[in-house]
């Protein structure tokens, strides 16, 4: 090997490694993803001389980070489907002749067998030193894995980072949510109050709540709020406390309802509604007042007169104002009943065959005399068994609230 060979090899490993030292130091500096692949384009044109090159990487779609000595502009060209499984370095003669044969080789980046990124390099001549058995190539492709890799790894700790935010989020929302279910509800000989939640996710849109008036009175009640997640508890937990503060300024179910659903609706824009039962029961007089706005009607047994169905109402809340029409349920001379109350997640429960399980389970179980005079904890067990049952190996699509009140 001659002394002038010697000194292009030598001069040719001291500009890789100054190019190597370059890039090493911008991902210490912990520079942008766009600052790095400025870096990688002036280095591969500069300090190596190479002619033409795109780099594609897979996002969640491929895309041309850097692109330089082409007249084409590749930011918008589409790679052929062979190219993305590409595992070895590749020569462009072996494809169709294409938009991309400006170019000579493909360089992969990959791990494992999944390829993240592929170089495409032109403007090779034969006898350049840069590319002697290989090495020149290997070193531009061992450079790209290092940006590829490093941008990866910004990737994944971004997507951490968002991850853990979004589990904050989920905590503290079910945690709001948590404070929307009353801590303790009554089990006194003439008054009992059970409640079982089914959450779809770690968050939903279901609640329920007793809140006592005065020594006669107490209002009981459930809601479900159009869809799920974060927004939905958030959304809940703004209605339970507009509830609470109305009733404490007047026990007229009318006017909490009336104020309730202005309420959503400024809040919501006509984008959620809340469907929302809510019954004051006057111990002293032995009379119900209710409100029923578009929820699944609860069902009613009284030992006297039997069973109903509680639908006078209105339509759902924040859908519209003022609401349309507004009735109040009124069921006098009550002292010995049964009040069970539920959410759409329950009869809309879906089994294998698409068949929803309805409400004429319901019916039927409550019609008989036995289910009277069950323990509260005890009617909830047979329907969530009954329910779990039904679905077979399907899930469960929608939170589940379940209450019941038993007085008498």
């Amino acid at each position: 090997m001659t002394e002038q060979s010697l000194k292009a090899k030598f001069e040719i490993k001291e500009l890789e490694l100054n190019a190597l030292l370059e890039i090493t130091q911008a991902i210490n500096n912990n520079l942008s993803e766009e600052s790095l692949y400025k870096i990688y384009n002036f280095t591969l044109r500069s300090n190596l001389n190479i002619k033409k090159l795109a780099l594609f990487v897979l996002d969640e779609e491929w895309s041309c980070k850097v692109c330089f000595g082409t007249t084409k502009v590749f930011t918008k060209a589409h790679l052929l489907p062979e190219f993305k499984t590409i595992q070895d370095i590749t020569h462009l003669k072996h494809f169709k002749k294409c938009e991309f044969s400006v170019f000579d080789i493909i360089i992969p980046v990959t791990h494992k067998s999944t390829t993240l990124a592929l170089v495409f390099v032109g403007g090779l001549e034969k006898g350049d030193p840069r590319y002697e058995n290989e090495d020149g190539i290997k070193f531009v492709q061992a450079l790209s894995n290092i940006i590829i890799v490093a941008i990866e790894n910004k990737k994944l700790v971004r997507k951490q980072l968002v991850q853990e935010s979004f589990r904050k989020e989920l905590e503290i929302a079910s945690d709001v949510q948590q404070f929307l279910f009353p801590d303790k509800l009554p089990n006194t000989p003439k008054l009992k109050i059970e409640a079982s939640y089914l959450p779809h996710d770690m968050v939903g849109g279901d609640y329920y709540d007793y809140i006592p008036i005065n020594k006669n009175q107490f209002l009981i009640c459930v809601a479900d709020v159009s869809g799920k997640g974060i927004p939905a508890a958030l959304m809940m937990s703004n209605f339970q406390a507009s509830l609470r503060t109305l009733l404490r300024q007047t026990p007229n179910i009318r006017d909490i309802v009336e104020a309730l659903n202005f309420q959503v609706l400024e809040n919501t824009k006509g984008e959620k509604f809340i469907t929302f039962f809510a019954a004051i029961y006057d111990i002293r007089l032995r009379t119900m007042v209710y409100v029923n706005a578009g929820h699944n009607p609860p069902i009613l047994i009284d030992r006297k007169n039997g069973m109903m169905l509680l639908e006078e109402g209105s339509t759902v809340l924040g859908a519209m104002h003022p609401l349309p029409f507004l009735n109040e349920g009124f069921v006098p001379d009550i002292d010995d009943f049964l009040l069970f109350c539920y959410t759409d997640g329950l009869t809309e429960t879906v089994n294998e065959e698409g068949k929803e399980f309805g409400a004429d389970w319901l019916t039927n179980y409550f019609q008989s005399e036995e289910t009277f005079v069950k323990d509260l904890n005890t009617i909830h067990q047979d329907i969530i068994v009954a329910l779990d049952t039904f679905k077979g190996i399907k899930g469960y699509h929608d939170d589940i609230t379940i209450l019941s009140c038993r007085v008498g």
